[in-house]
């Protein structure tokens, strides 16, 4: 069935045309072609040619040309644009012709490098075998890697294993690092916050060793598109890039639907649960056999609806064509659904954003958004996994209560014209930066003057002497630790430690999945119930010193979701603002979480079964936050409860705003407020950032207070409910 006639089924039928609150379409769009180089070996335009690849998009061909020219490039397309060759032609055109030259792929995904391999091998048989492709990542076995630092003349990992497995062992990979010509990083755009700075410091201390073998390779980057494709890939690398932000690839017409579930309760505001809005649209766009990806927010919305739609085919005779993907699923199962993904042998398929990015998985004709993902970045790329091979596709993006996913679905032009997000990485981020010379300083010995990015970091490396860390003979520092300390940073979040989760149904002992340590008190607490691509499990018993959760399957007509209380302690003070109106700070603070209760939701009508205790212990961070506190001359005239509903109102309209303020991701802030804070002694709202030190958002949120006023007040005076709703002021529902 075509996207039209799906458009005109949702067109005539009451329980969806009413939702409908805007459409748009994005018409089809020709190509700009470019014939092959001609540099290119035969070898290779002669595999272009049986591929069915006559010609490049004019983008390929301006990148392969910088490249050869010895640029630094960074390429900047929308998603399904052809980037990979963009990239693979400059690299192969040098391995056949240099034979021990070698190159070095970073995806940020293992999805994404397991596709790649997936692609270079098929390249390298119909090229005699000439190109040694292979993925060096946690999943590796032990007895293969030793042939991988070798032998590989394309070695393909992640910026963890970069972080963790190669560079701290250095030395064994010698032939790699003397021979290196190319460095791929794919997806730049995905480096962005606190994962962004992190890997910043990667790329300085990459840079440290190749420069110590004596190679100087190029850069080839390619993103979605940011709005500041060059001053980030600039701040990211180090180095001079060239911009190609030219797409020559042709595209088919999209339909663009937002759609906004009813109110349910008006007095109150409510709307009906996104999740099983989504289920609903769901079911008719892959009923109508067209291959459809749904995102959700979390894993748990993944699976939820996973299991609603499985149980809504069920009644078809097809539920297995449905399939989940998300993180914490094991290496062998995110391979095997990957797989049948490609071969088209699953109709739909529901995931987290782990599927956001490039990954081959078939030609999909519809994406269902559930909840506006956060940035507009996202949400281009989401839209864009439907429609890869230029059919006409459709694109449909439902809301939830949230203030956020309200403001944009109300406001399409502010979408369609704002453009995306500027990409924003902090490198010298305190905490971030001696984390990282710790570890380069394991893996060489700095001199003094040396550079290290944009700095000479002299001062820090004495202090890290005075902690006894590091040891200074004759201009030097080395590292004295026993262990090294890359185990123990986290590129992505603040622990490094997951949780494994353990299938004890029938006396049997095998682990079904992972979660990190944070999301373990969650998610795999005692009496939770842990989703599994729609299988249910009971947890047993959660063992917090052995990271390990025990499960037993079950069959319940419940989920849990767990509740998240947060204690705030100020610490020190970087700024402050006195007004009568508000008074306005900044600095570090001590955030406590403590995990303390779930409750039972039942599956369709989400009503609360019940609830119980967790007890597990408390996680404490040193961060950075801004706030603000209502003077209590202010405040004194207000009766308790209705202070104490007002601060919470407005502490979760200024939580969901100030994500779309810093066009950085909403799970980077948190907020919280204390009706009398002991600190400030006053009614105060805190926005802390969710990563040990903080990367410099917090700052920014009280240089930009006036902004986060008026955009507050423009959601209020635009919101329709007469005393505050969840698309305003009232607690986020989903």
């Amino acid at each position: 069935m075509s996207v039209e006639r799906v458009l005109n089924i949702f067109d005539n039928n009451s329980r969806f045309e009413k939702n409908i609150t805007f459409r748009h379409t994005l018409s089809a769009k020709v190509g700009t072609y470019a014939e092959f180089p001609p540099s290119l070996p035969t070898k290779l335009r002669e595999l272009l040619i049986n591929k069915g690849i006559t010609q490049l998009y004019s983008h390929q061909e301006q990148a392969f040309k910088a490249s050869k020219e010895g640029n630094d490039v960074v390429v900047v397309t929308p998603t399904a644009s052809g980037k990979t060759l963009c990239y693979n032609l400059p690299v192969i055109t040098t391995l056949v012709e240099q034979e021990e030259a070698r190159a070095l792929y970073l995806f940020p995904t293992k999805a994404l490098a397991q596709d790649q391999v997936a692609e270079l091998m098929s390249w390298s048989e119909q090229l005699g075998g000439k190109l040694k492709t292979y993925t060096y990542d946690g999943d590796t076995p032990g007895n293969a890697r030793i042939a991988i630092r070798s032998a590989g003349s394309i070695v393909v990992t992640n910026p963890d294993m970069l972080h963790s497995g190669i560079l701290p062992h250095h030395t064994k990979w010698m032939r790699l690092f003397e021979n290196l010509k190319y460095v791929v990083i794919d997806e730049l755009h995905i480096y962005r916050g606190v994962f962004g700075s992190h890997v910043a410091n990667v790329l300085r201390r990459l840079e440290r060793v190749f420069n110590f073998y004596g190679s100087n390779p190029q850069f080839i980057c390619t993103s979605a598109t940011i709005a500041n494709p060059q001053e980030h890939g600039e701040a990211l690398l180090g180095r001079p890039v060239k911009i190609i932000a030219e797409n020559g690839a042709p595209s088919g017409k999209k339909e663009i639907v937002f759609y906004n579930p009813p109110v349910v309760n008006k007095p109150l505001g409510i709307r009906r649960s996104s999740l099983l809005e989504a289920e609903a649209v769901a079911h008719e766009v892959i009923k109508a056999d067209l291959p459809t990806i749904v995102f959700t927010r979390s894993r748990l919305d993944t699976e939820v609806l996973v299991s609603y739609l499985r149980k809504s085919f069920h009644k078809l005779g097809d539920p297995e064509t449905i399939r989940a993907y998300r993180g914490g699923y094991l290496p062998k199962q995110r391979r095997e659904i990957e797989k049948s993904l490609r071969v088209g042998n699953v109709k739909g398929v529901v995931s987290t954003n782990a599927l956001e990015l490039g990954i081959d998985i078939g030609s999909l004709q519809a994406a269902v958004l559930t909840g506006y993902p956060g940035t507009i970045a996202s949400t281009w790329q989401q839209l864009g996994r439907a429609g890869r091979r230029n059919e006409t596709s459709l694109a449909i993006l439902i809301a939830n209560s949230s203030p956020l996913n309200q403001f944009v679905i109300q406001n399409p032009d502010y979408f369609l014209k704002q453009g995306v997000e500027f990409a924003r990485i902090n490198p010298n981020n305190l905490y971030i930066l001696v984390s990282h010379l710790k570890c380069a300083a394991f893996e060489l010995p700095f001199v003094q003057g040396e550079r290290f990015g944009d700095f000479v970091p002299d001062e820090i490396l004495n202090y890290l002497c005075e902690e006894m860390i590091l040891r200074k003979v004759d201009k030097r520092w080395y590292w004295m630790g026993e262990n090294y300390p890359a185990t123990e940073i986290s590129l992505r979040s603040a622990s490094t430690e997951n949780f494994a989760i353990i299938d004890t149904t029938h006396g049997q002992t095998k682990v079904i999945g992972e979660v990190d340590r944070f999301s373990a008190a969650m998610l795999v607490h005692e009496g939770a119930i842990y989703i599994h691509e729609s299988n249910q499990y009971h947890i047993d018993k959660l063992d917090w010193e052995r990271q390990k959760a025990y499960a037993r399957q079950v069959k319940v007509d419940y989920y849990t979701d767990a509740n998240l209380a947060v204690e705030l302690k100020v610490l020190d003070v970087s700024d402050r603002i006195k007004s009568p109106q508000v008074n306005l700070n900044w600095g570090e603070v001590m955030v406590v979480a403590k995990t303390h209760m779930y409750k039972k939701i039942k599956f369709h009508t989400h009503e609360n079964l019940g609830w119980g205790n967790i007890s597990v212990p408390e996680q404490e961070m040193h961060t950075t936050a801004y706030w603000f506190s209502i003077p209590q001359e202010n405040s004194v005239s207000y009766e308790r409860d209705v202070l104490q509903s007002a601060l919470l109102g407005i502490a979760h309209l200024f939580g969901n705003i100030a994500s779309l303020e810093l066009m950085c991701e909403p799970s980077d802030l948190g907020v919280t407020a204390q009706i009398r804070s002991p600190f400030t002694g006053e009614p105060t709202v805190y926005i802390y950032e969710k990563y040990p030190g903080g990367v410099g958002f917090s700052e920014r949120l009280y240089a930009a207070h006036n902004n986060l006023v008026e955009r507050a007040l423009s959601i209020l005076h635009n919101c329709p409910c007469p005393t505050g709703c969840p698309s305003c002021v009232g607690p986020a529902k989903k």
